[in-house]
């Protein structure tokens, strides 16, 4: 059946009685979302190989357009369409479903139930708020929800390590999906193209903050929700620092100015560390203002920004503004670029206490990286007052632990880092641990602050094999040392250290 465009001259009534010209759309064949339709007064009509017939109830805007377009792929053909009948039509199928809807189906049987219908349906939402709540309460980091052909898992990142939790009908998926990005304020039709969002959840008394990311994937789509909880700053002491790692960062801390730096991959910590040396510095004599994404962590009598790149406020744009807030320590999140590491050691040279974080592997690389990001090798070296890089792995259970004999290739790794021993320490798993044998995360760190020697050094040649050799020279701890005393002391396993950390072949 042939149909005008939306925008050319139509006759009087021509737009009366529309629906009742095109069919029921063909069983599996999925109408548009009721909260779409209401939205955007668009309902779809009739779809071929290559067509597409939507009855809209105005003139289509370019966002009604760009959404068909991208969600079709095809050519849509608009004809236009009486809100009153349209009213109607959302009426008496809303109707339908709620009568002929049961749990184990939630739908109609001819495919026109919404999924946004099923996505309020009691069932989805208590489904979803477990899945939540399972997750924030067991400690998880992240929730992940992979669609497959054999259905979908769920699975939670649980001291860095994923562990499956449960499995959900394929069929259940979509209304799933939907509930989730009904509560991100996202688009529900959309599926072919990525989307980010947020939603901010209640569990007993505590506020948490849900990261949603969602893309595409060939089984259908694939969800992550990062737990942002807004927790209290954890103690220093209580990361897992040695003696001589803590004693360097608390005296670095009590300097009034200067850069000090946080280095690791995403996920080894840096912003708990961050976080805890601001707790260690906070008081009512000392103004602290930190530019964060996202805020993780409260830290009482600490100033604490969000960007939001959206309106313009970047890491960088919020440090000129902050610095006019006369603060004695500023905290940046990341050091992402040239002109945020320029602003960042500005600051330092202008008597500020400035803690940030880079993405490098090891503490020494920090050095280079300033320098590659367009800084002058004497301002580095002049500024940059100590620098830690650091993983997280993951710590034997305490309950079910045992001594066993070290195996001789263990012996000889440990000897890496001068250490002789004859027996390590596994854990085969408790009702404590979840039958995982690990229970919680510990650090292993490098630290250095520069001596008048690097900071030559730095200036003649910053090349990354020499400043690591003469750090090595002046004491400095490696990763793998420190992970290696670790395990040797029974609180992880060579393996965990093996995960985080290089460990060379040729001498292991």
């Amino acid at each position: 059946m042939s149909a005008p465009a939306v925008n050319a001259p139509v006759a009087a009534g021509a737009a009366r009685d529309v629906l009742s010209r095109y069919a029921p759309l063909p069983e599996g064949d999925e109408q548009y979302p009721a909260a779409f339709i209401e939205a955007q007064g668009a309902i779809k009509l009739a779809e071929g190989p290559e067509r597409v017939t939507v009855g809209v109830t105005g003139k289509v805007t370019a966002l009604t357009r760009n959404l068909l377009r991208n969600y079709h792929g095809k050519v849509i053909e608009y004809v236009p369409l009486e809100g009153s009948e349209l009213s109607a039509w959302l009426s008496a199928k809303m109707g339908e479903a709620a009568g002929a809807r049961s749990p184990q189906a939630g739908g109609t049987g001819d495919g026109s139930l919404s999924l946004d219908r099923l996505a309020n349906d009691a069932p989805v939402i208590n489904l979803v708020n477990s899945i939540c709540i399972e997750g924030i309460r067991s400690g998880a980091s992240d929730i992940h929800l992979e669609a497959g052909p054999s259905g979908v898992r769920v699975r939670c990142r649980i001291d860095g390590a994923l562990r499956t939790v449960r499995t959900i009908p394929g069929e259940r998926f979509p209304a799933v999906s939907s509930r989730i990005k009904i509560m991100a304020n996202l688009n529900i039709l959309e599926r072919r193209q990525p989307q980010d969002g947020r939603i901010t959840v209640t569990v007993g008394d505590e506020r948490v903050e849900l990261r949603v990311s969602i893309v595409p994937v060939t089984g259908g789509e694939s969800i992550v929700l990062r737990i942002l909880g807004k927790r209290a700053a954890a103690a220093l002491g209580e990361l897992g620092f040695g003696e001589e790692q803590l004693s360097l960062l608390r005296s670095l801390l009590r300097l009034p100015h200067g850069l000090i730096l946080v280095t690791g991959p995403t996920g080894s910590g840096k912003t708990t560390t961050l976080n805890a040396m601001l707790e260690a510095i906070a008081s009512d004599t000392v103004k602290i203002i930190t530019i964060e994404d996202p805020v993780e962590f409260i830290v009482p009598g600490v100033n604490q920004i969000q960007t939001n790149e959206a309106i313009g406020l970047s890491f960088g744009t919020l440090l000129r503004r902050v610095l006019r807030q006369d603060p004695n320590v500023i905290l940046i999140g990341e050091i992402r670029d040239g002109p945020t590491a320029e602003i960042a050691l500005r600051s330092a040279l202008t008597g500020h206490l400035v803690l940030s974080t880079l993405h490098t592997n090891d503490a020494a690389s920090v050095i280079p990286r300033l320098i590659n990001m367009g800084l002058e090798p004497y301002l580095v070296a002049s500024v940059l007052k100590g620098a830690a890089a650091q993983r997280l792995v993951r710590k034997l259970c305490p309950r079910c632990k045992t001594a066993r004999p070290a195996e001789a290739g263990e012996r000889r790794i440990l000897r890496l880092a001068g250490i002789e021993a004859r027996q390590l320490w596994h854990s085969s798993g408790c009702a404590e641990c979840g039958g995982t044998g690990f229970a919680g995360r510990t650090v292993i760190a490098e630290a250095f602050a520069p001596d008048q020697a690097l900071e030559e050094s730095i200036m003649k040649s910053w090349n990354i094999t020499s400043i690591t050799a003469l750090l090595r020279e002046r004491g400095m701890r490696s990763l793998l040392h420190d992970g290696l005393m670790k395990a040797a002391g029974g609180i992880t396993t060579i393996a965990e250290v093996e995960r985080e950390v290089l460990i060379p072949e040729a001498e292991a």
